[in-house]
């Protein structure tokens, strides 16, 4: 091997990751919750057959992945897509590329998803990109409870949820309820009867809100749940959901307390659901419901903070 270990690991630190058994890598370019233009999607076509091996492949974290290129051309490749608008990056101790299920045009999809994960990419993959922590952080968007993205999955996850609304005065107990009928979690009981909701049942998904004929269901705004200290790998932990619903402003603030959390509380080398089993689920959840962490934020993002991510 002609590149030393440093080389290595200064270039993996820019999202260049070595090609086992070979002297070249793979550049991991950030895309926006996994979303190209046309033109930066010919820059990448380019730049794998003039850089590398010809080949463009996808990754868990929606980003793009070229292979096959050699250590003395890297500098050349970011040069390349940077004509475009487009970066390399995405490894280490930080927040990670952000990843959004397709629920902006989806139909089960509650709200605009990729705006929201635009939003958190910005704020807080961009925003801090420059803020160590003591493992990777990783942010999942879902549309709705289908959790195609699996955000309990995620070191933060985020799920859409429409509480049901009903109107009395407009239902008409018909013999059949559409309402009922239209129920995938069979959370409402009817027939002949005004409807009865079974809260404890229900996932808050929405299929029911356009199902009366007779708009006995009325339209509610879009809420959040939100998933903390998931993970999958060698150890899965399921995310643990707080227990109230938030709107955008206050989901946005929770993902921001929670990245805070973890930078001053998190020891080196674990992932954000040891962090929360070992303060315990009820302290976190007061801690991110609060606002000190804000408070705070300039003193705790000067905080020095040992990385521990080996990828």
């Amino acid at each position: 091997m002609s590149i030393s270990p440093n080389d290595i690991k200064r270039v993996k630190g820019q999202g260049f990751l070595l090609n086992r058994g070979t002297e070249n890598f793979s550049a991991r370019v950030i895309t926006e919750n996994g979303v190209i233009t046309a033109a930066q999607a010919r820059r990448l076509g380019e730049a794998a057959e003039q850089f590398g091996d010809g080949k463009v492949a996808f990754t868990s974290r929606l980003t793009v992945e070229l292979p096959g290129i050699p250590y003395e051309k890297i500098e050349d490749f970011k040069a390349f897509i940077a004509q475009d608008g487009l970066v390399t990056g995405g490894t280490g101790s930080r927040v990670r590329p952000v990843v959004s299920c397709k629920g902006t045009t989806c139909v089960f999809g509650l709200y605009d998803t990729q705006a929201l994960a635009k939003e958190i990419h910005d704020r807080f993959f961009v925003g801090y990109a420059g803020v160590t922590l003591p493992h990777k952080f990783k942010i999942a968007v879902g549309g709705c409870p289908n959790n195609c993205m699996k955000p309990d999955l995620n070191d933060l996850g985020i799920v859409g949820q429409r509480v049901p609304k009903f109107n009395p005065e407009k239902c008409r107990s018909c013999a059949k309820c559409a309402v009922q009928a239209s129920c995938p979690m069979k959370a409402v009981e009817a027939g002949g009867t005004q409807p009865a909701f079974d809260r404890e049942t229900c996932n808050n998904c929405g299929r029911c809100r356009h199902a009366c004929p007779f708009g006995a269901m009325e339209e509610t705004e879009t809420l959040y749940k939100v998933y903390v200290g998931g993970r999958w790998g060698k150890k899965v932990r399921i995310g643990t959901p707080l227990s109230k619903l938030f709107t955008r402003e206050e989901a946005l603030d929770v993902v921001e307390k929670a990245i805070l959390l973890f930078k001053s509380k998190g020891e080196t080398g674990e992932r954000f659901g040891m962090t929360v089993d070992r303060l315990g689920a009820a302290k976190v959840e007061k801690m991110l419901i609060s606002d000190n962490l804000l408070k705070r934020k300039e003193e705790i993002l000067e905080q020095e903070t040992i990385g521990g991510a080996s990828c």
